[in-house]
């Protein structure tokens, strides 16, 4: 393969007769189809980086040229590298990444370079226990500088979030500086919002139409935001627009199982049953309007059937449950008036009289237990 025996023959080059390889190594890996990519032996090969590194036989700024266009590749062509690189290498590769990373010039190329550094680094992440030390100011930084001068491709941005999304719903205590400082739920809503416009939602429909970046950018944001609502604890006042937002992107999107939709009311249910947002929240961004006009259509699958009836029921449960320390006993109860004359209104007492059986089921089954032809099941309104 002659990616391979371009890499074999960097040990004996010069620094710019090396860059000069590489650049060539970086232009067959971006030739290449998702199967050639998938089927390349990425182990051997960052085992191989990690020895020359170690030998002084190959620059880091080389070594960090050729892993961030591996990094780029990966994401766009959605493969998940797992298990692949070495604590050493990514030890060594972090800092390299993240000086990379904080260039603040706003010409195409840097922002390019900032790009592929930012998804080279997503990597790892995923994969390793990375000290919080040699990336949590960085990225703050560049989060917080982004926001006042706007010097990040949109596709660099998410990927410093989704960084440290990841951390986060890994139980590193981070909400107060996500939340807080950088203010996570007002961006992300915003980022919604742009999208649900930019996105041309009758092509989408057209089947064998290739996703859009667009497309593909709303998707990981409403991905972000299933695992941010999981450890979510902290009340947020902007909670209840970023509700809103998910819910028009249900709205917008016009296929019954498309990808959005099932990510979107995953995201409404897990907010729900981890005490993400409040049900107050629920009610103010229209997620209470959307389940009765949603759950009654015929070709709802039963992934999403069943992340519909859980939203019901834990929003029931949280209306009906005595809360610690509760003051206000007046405003809880104007509260489940306002939410039951809403679902009432919208058909929810036909849906909860279709499915009384099948509500208390999911207590303790999975939704792969659900009848076969659940929709006959269904009150028609």
């Amino acid at each position: 393969m002659h990616f391979e025996e371009l890499f074999d023959e960097i040990g004996g080059c010069n620094e710019d007769e090396q860059k000069f390889k590489v650049e060539e190594m970086n232009e067959l890996i971006e030739e290449m189809s998702k199967d050639e990519f998938e089927t390349m032996d990425r182990k051997n090969l960052f085992d191989k980086i990690t020895k020359k590194i170690e030998e002084k036989k190959l620059s880091m700024e080389n070594a960090i040229l050729l892993l961030k266009i591996v990094g780029y590749c990966k994401v766009m062509k959605k493969i998940y590298l797992f298990g692949f690189i070495s604590d050493e290498l990514i030890s060594i590769c972090v800092p390299y990444l993240l000086k990379v990373a904080l260039k603040k010039e706003e010409s195409e190329e840097v922002q390019k370079e900032v790009e592929m550094a930012l998804l080279a680094l997503c990597c790892a992440p995923e994969c390793y226990d990375i000290e919080q030390k040699l990336y949590l100011n960085e990225l703050k930084e560049i989060i917080l500088y982004h926001q006042e001068h706007h010097n990040l491709t949109r596709l660099a941005y998410q990927f410093v979030w989704k960084i440290l999304i990841s951390k986060f719903s890994s139980g590193r205590g981070l909400e107060g500086m996500i939340t807080k400082e950088l203010h996570f739920v007002r961006e992300a809503r915003r980022e919604l919002d742009e999208l649900t416009r930019c996105i041309d939602w009758k092509r989408k429909d057209e089947k064998g139409e290739k996703e859009t970046k667009e497309e593909l950018a709303l998707l990981r944001w409403i991905q972000k935001l299933n695992r941010f609502f999981y450890s979510c604890q902290m009340r947020n006042e902007e909670n209840c627009n970023l509700i809103g937002s998910i819910v028009r992107v249900i709205r917008a999107e016009n296929d019954d199982n498309g990808d959005f939709h099932f990510f979107c009311i995953q995201s409404l249910r897990i907010a729900a049953e981890n005490r993400a947002v409040e049900v107050e929240d629920l009610l103010k961004g229209e997620a209470i309007d959307v389940i009765p006009v949603e759950i009654q259509r015929q070709t709802l699958n039963h992934n999403l059937t069943w992340n519909y009836l859980q939203l019901i029921l834990k929003i029931s449960e949280r209306l009906i449950e005595k809360r610690d320390g509760e003051t206000n006993k007046t405003k809880r109860k104007e509260l489940k008036r306002k939410i039951f004359e809403k679902m009432e209104e919208e058909g929810y007492e036909d849906i909860i009289t279709s499915f009384h059986i099948i509500l208390h089921y999911l207590n303790f089954n999975f939704f792969n237990f659900l009848p076969e032809y659940y929709g006959d099941f269904l009150v028609n309104i």
